[in-house]
């Protein structure tokens, strides 16, 4: 064996023959019965050492060498030749993609070196790996790196699936002619991608769940099993954050053999080594490992194989294992005579080992992840793989191919290249263009009959169609009826009850809906049981990839704690990205398995927007569809919790995504009519839309539907309770549980002060407010017709005096509508942070309790000269609103 043996722990000098005696066993076992019957022998041996009490260290890297021998490799199925030659076209037009595009439109952006470096990892998989279907079931599902965007593009212009015009308005999508965004974005080009990859760490942790909820759909018997698979191409930069890293451990607890991670090590951040004074390689192998996933290491081209044949005493592998991911960028960056003076020069056997090859042979050694040979092999081994994912670590250089950008920290900021280094590509590569052109960035199709194209046609047919591509189809969908929904339009009897609990009722009757009640997917991080679930556990269950291996402790109980494979429920455990990764696979399974399932994540409102955020913005980048329900909603609604669980602007940050419709609803009726009209647009109509709404864990009685105020639901606003007698001079807005405070302030007032006051239902500042925006427009760009009302004014017409708006969230909330509104809106609201204390006390401290509201509604009017000013500065005093106290805002 060619392996240098470094014990950490030096054998004394008589012990050195014992040693030498066991390891002449290992080999003789390895070579007799094979490497499976030595890793027992070892597993045996260091279990055994273990029981004795024998330290014995965890090792979780093996040699700085590849993982599948040369010995073992298969042969390459493909034509080499042709399969190079089709890849050096990609290259080029890739990079005179961004390089035309930047010389043209300076700073346009556009990235060169990551592709660069993926090129063969992609390559080897759109020609052998990667299906688009099997038979008639869709194919595997691929996480694009979001940077290597243009060359996906490419490929696509070769194949004739895009046209020269697009890749020559590269990040021009608002001219003339159609454009390219310029990353992976559904959103933007709707037919071709699937997934946002590009805002780092989310791809990887979105296809952890896809593979899971893949199989949760197997399970569940809403899909077909077949052999696809989930690839996610990841930077080694890109594993610096949290996300994608962070629930590795699911995969292999899944044992999601149909995840498989390829992360291009091309050890260079955006703007320097990924571990300049370390091995990133070796870090993340041990990650892996330690996570229980097969990990394939891609380290070293096939040119590297007679090398480590003729390193007779492991030479070569402890020089390898001593640099550092520094130096490895260096020797790639500075050329052969380096490599040859630095790397071998460093113990003279070394030297002797390359004497026979020139500088420029020494500097063409490749790196696993530029060989074809070795990147099938790996992927082979991957999709054959059973048990658990699999992440495949391949070595590569950032830049490759672009000449004296190889490997240089500044690839990620090259955007053109010089005439000098264009010339160079194009005959490195062998580009059939003159040299003016090339100097110009003009891009290169073959004809259409040939050779490349023909093989390249005939690789994606074996493969079922061309990837990426995202052609969702029609699907027969019927909106649950009415009827489905009686129980909460009919109200609460009476009986006090939160609109959290009436919402879990409601979903439970949904459930039970013989034509969507499969298709829901409930989704949770943790404390179901907070929200009320008990129920939906003990009808549906929790799903279990394994089935339930335990009998849980209250299992004598009538709503025990059931796990079953066929479980419905996502129960996430204490992750709200993990729980949002499976909101966006569920909500995305329409248009990936042609299943509308609808997701109804159910969480923490605190911990929703704020923390996730960005999760969110990929969702709707996606088109996701599905329902956001913020539970525990509100800053006053939460007794005792405080400044880190009560929520007071996750409406707010709501309102920055566009496909994000948010809803701030008081009672179940208003939860009803907005569920149902959003499944109905959403899955019916095939609407690229999706819904946050809140709900409160404080009890109250709950009406039942008014009639005809649905439509007042759903774009916004509907007057809930006209003043008893009279005309009213103030008008009252209230949401959620604040509703009920003006439902107060409207008595006081009456009661106490002689004005008469309407209340009304705001169930969505949002909606009234883009409806506004979308009215002013109209109105601005059509300045010869007449002008259109925005909803907000349509509704109240007629309404007589100021407006206090009451909210549990900031008072930014109802400032939307000032501008229709203008002086007449007085917003109370809950900014500042949360305290320890119950609603009477906290809706006193951010006064948007009744007697706050009242006040506010009495001094506005004194003002006005509607209102005697002494009265109402009494007012204050007899309601125990304090007016001298620090604003709660900045407290």
């Amino acid at each position: 064996m060619n392996t240098l043996i470094e014990f950490p722990v030096k054998p004394e000098a008589d012990h050195e023959e014992e040693v030498a005696e066991w390891l002449e066993a290992f080999d003789q076992v390895v070579d007799e019965e094979g490497a499976n019957k030595g890793a027992g022998l070892i597993d045996a041996l260091v279990q055994h050492a273990r029981m004795s009490g024998i330290d014995v260290p965890v090792q979780l890297n093996t040699p700085y060498l590849n993982t599948i021998p040369a010995s073992e490799e298969v042969q390459y199925p493909g034509d080499r030749k042709l399969e190079r030659r089709i890849k050096s076209l990609i290259r080029w037009n890739a990079m005179a993609m961004v390089h035309r595009q930047n010389k043209k439109d300076p700073g346009i952006g556009g990235h060169i070196s990551t592709y660069s470096s993926l090129a063969t990892l992609l390559e080897v998989g759109f020609n052998h790996f990667f299906h688009a279907s099997y038979g008639d079931e869709p194919g595997d599902l691929i996480y694009f790196q979001g940077h290597s965007s243009p060359g996906v593009y490419s490929r696509a212009f070769l194949e004739g699936r895009l046209s020269e015009e697009q890749l020559k308005n590269f990040r021009h999508e608002l001219r003339d002619t159609p454009g390219l965004s310029s990353y992976p974005h559904p959103w933007l080009m709707p037919d071709f991608w699937r997934f946002p990859t590009v805002s780092m760490g989310i791809g990887p942790l979105n296809a952890i769940y896809q593979a899971r909820f893949m199989r949760y759909l197997e399970n569940r018997d809403l899909i077909k099993k077949t052999p696809r698979k989930v690839w996610a191409f990841v930077g080694d930069g890109e594993t610096d954050e949290p996300e994608t890293l962070g629930s590795i451990s699911l995969g292999s607890r899944e044992k999601l053999d149909n995840l498989i991670f390829v992360i291009n090590c091309n050890l260079q951040r955006l703007d320097g080594p990924v571990r300049g004074n370390g091995k990133i390689v070796n870090e993340l192998e041990a990650s892996f490992r330690g996570a229980g996933w097969n990990v394939i290491k891609v380290m070293w081209g096939s040119d590297w194989d007679p090398l480590f044949a003729a390193d007779t005493n492991g030479l070569l592998l402890k020089r390898m294992e001593e640099c550092v991911d520094g130096e490895l960028q260096s020797f790639k960056a500075k050329g052969g005579a380096y490599i040859r003076s630095e790397f071998f020069g460093k113990y003279p056997d070394l030297l002797k080992l390359v004497e026979h090859m020139s500088d420029d042979e020494i500097h063409r050694l490749t790196r696993g992840g530029h060989d074809p040979q070795k990147v099938y092999n790996a992927y082979l081994r991957a999709v054959e793989h059973k048990g658990s994912p699999t992440v495949i670590l391949a070595q590569t250089v950032k830049g490759y191919g672009l000449g004296s950008a190889e490997a240089r920290n500044a690839t990620h900021s090259e955007k053109k290249l010089s005439d000098q280094a264009l010339s160079a590509f194009r005959t490195r590569f062998d580009i059939p263009i003159p040299e003016s052109a090339a100097r110009d960035g003009s891009l290169y199709r073959p004809a259409d009959d040939s050779e490349e194209l023909k093989y390249m046609r005939e690789r994606r047919r074996l493969l079922g169609g061309y990837t990426p591509t995202r052609v969702p189809k029609d699907i027969h969908f019927e909106s649950p009826a009415t009827e489905e929904f009686s129980e909460s339009l009919a109200g609460s009897k009476g009986r006090a009850v939160s609109t959290t609990m009436g919402y879990v009722s409601m979903l439970r009757q949904l459930l039970k809906d013989p034509k969507v009640g499969k298709l829901i997917v409930p989704i949770i991080p943790d404390e179901g049981r907070t929200f009320g679930m008990e129920s939906i556990i003990r009808q549906v269950g929790i799903y279990a990839s394994q089935g339930q291996l335990y009998k849980p402790h209250d299992q004598e109980m009538l709503l025990y704690y059931r796990e079953e494979k066929g479980g419905q429920i996502l129960e996430e455990g204490i992750t709200e990205a993990g729980s949002m990764a499976s909101f966006t696979a569920a909500g995305t399974a329409y248009s990936n398995y042609n299943v509308a399932t609808i997701p109804f994540f159910t969480y923490y409102s605190m911990f929703g927007f704020q923390r996730i955020g960005d999760m969110v913005w990929a969702f709707a980048d996606a088109r996701g569809k599905g329902f956001l329900m913020g539970g525990t909603a509100g800053r006053t609604t939460l007794s005792g919790e405080g400044l880190q669980h009560q929520d007071g602007h996750s409406i707010v940050l709501a309102s920055t995504v566009p496909t994000c419709h948010s809803y701030d609803p008081a009672y179940m009726y208003e939860i009803a009519v907005i569920v149902q009209d959003g499944i109905r647009r959403m899955y019916e109509k095939g609407e690229d839309r999706f819904y946050y709404i809140t709900l409160y864990n404080e009890d109250y009685p709950m009406p039942e539907l008014p009639k005809g105020c649905e439509e007042g639901i759903l774009r916004g606003i509907y007057k809930y309770r006209a003043a008893a007698k009279g005309e009213a001079v103030v008008q009252l807005f209230g949401s959620g549980p604040i509703l009920n405070e003006a439902l107060r302030a409207q008595e006081i007032l009456a009661e106490k002060y002689g004005v008469v006051a309407d209340v009304w239902s705001v169930t969505s500042y949002n909606e009234l407010r883009r409806d506004g925006l979308s009215t002013e427009r109209w109105n601005r760009l059509h300045p010869g017709d007449a002008e259109k009302k925005p909803y907000i004014l349509t509704a109240i017409e007629g309404a007589q005096g100021p407006i206090i708006a009451a909210t549990d969230y900031m008072k930014v909330v109802p400032d939307q509508l000032a501008p229709w509104l203008g002086e007449r809106l007085v917003a109370l609201g809950t900014d500042g942070f949360g305290r320890s204390d119950n609603r009477q006390h906290l809706r006193r401290h951010f006064e948007v309790n009744a007697e706050s509201i009242a006040t506010a509604a009495l001094s506005r009017l004194a003002r006005e000269g509607k209102f005697d000013v002494k009265g109402a500065q009494k007012a204050f005093e007899e309601l125990g609103v304090a007016t001298e106290t620090q604003d709660p805002s900045v407290l």
